[in-house]
Parts: C-alpha cells; structure tokens; sequence
C-alpha cells in the first residue's frame, strides 16, 4: 500500500507541478464513472512516467504536446499540456514549432488542429504567439 501511496502522491504533485487546477479538474471529472481511472493518471502517467527524472518538464510537454497533436483527437487533452507546456517554462514559439514539425509525420489536418488549439491557449493566456523559437 506504501508503494501505491507514494506513486499516487508523487503524480499528485507532478500533475500539480504542470497542470496546475486544469489537470486536476479533468482526474476530478472522471471519478464518478471511472475512480480508478482516475487514480491511474495520477499513479501511473504522472507518478511513474511524468515525474522520471530523465528528461526535465519542458522537455516532457514538448515531447506530449507533439504525440497529442500527430493523434489529432485529443483536443481537450492538447489544451491542458499546452497550457502546462507554458507553466513549466516553455515559449510559445518553442510550442508552436513542435506543433509544426507535426505536420510532416502527422498531417497538416493535424497541425492546422494543433495550432488552432495553441492559438485559443495563447489567446487565453495573453501571450504572443509570434517570435523565433530557441
């Protein structure tokens, strides 16, 4: 039980970390159909797999704001990481260039969804979308 405290607790404060109240909000909306899905984002994507240490936070969101872009039915989903993608220190421009290379493995149907996204999140958020990524 230990062991699953600690993996619960660990993506607790990992989602926290990226997501802020947004991540949160989506596990606290599924727990009355599915709990233990819910406990399963936390315990196992953000617990074991979010909170590794080989690769730092930006990095991860790039890395997820990519995959959910290329599957192109995870608007929802895109959102909340784009959002976490800025909280945790990525620019707008280093988000929008992962969007677009998304285009030559994933479709420009998925990069056109994508950015679309990215623009209502930036919109949201009052930061420019416009610059040189680094």
């Amino acid at each position: 039980m230990t062991a699953n405290t600690d993996r619960h607790a660990a993506g607790l404060a990992t989602l926290q970390s990226i997501t802020a109240s947004s991540g949160e909000a989506v596990v606290d909306s599924l727990k009355d159909i599915a709990p233990d899905f819910a406990d399963w984002i936390v315990a196992f994507a953000y617990g074991d797999v979010m909170s590794r240490p080989g690769l730092d936070k930006p990095t991860r969101q790039i890395a997820t704001v990519a995959a959910l872009t290329a599957l192109g039915t995870a608007t929802a989903q895109l959102k909340v990481h784009i959002h976490g993608a800025l909280n945790v220190g990525c620019a707008p421009q280093q988000i929008t260039e992962a969007i677009l290379q998304m285009a030559v493995y994933a479709g420009f149907p998925a990069a056109i969804n994508g950015l679309t996204a990215a623009r209502e999140v930036f919109r949201e958020r009052g930061v420019s979308p416009i610059g040189k990524a680094e």
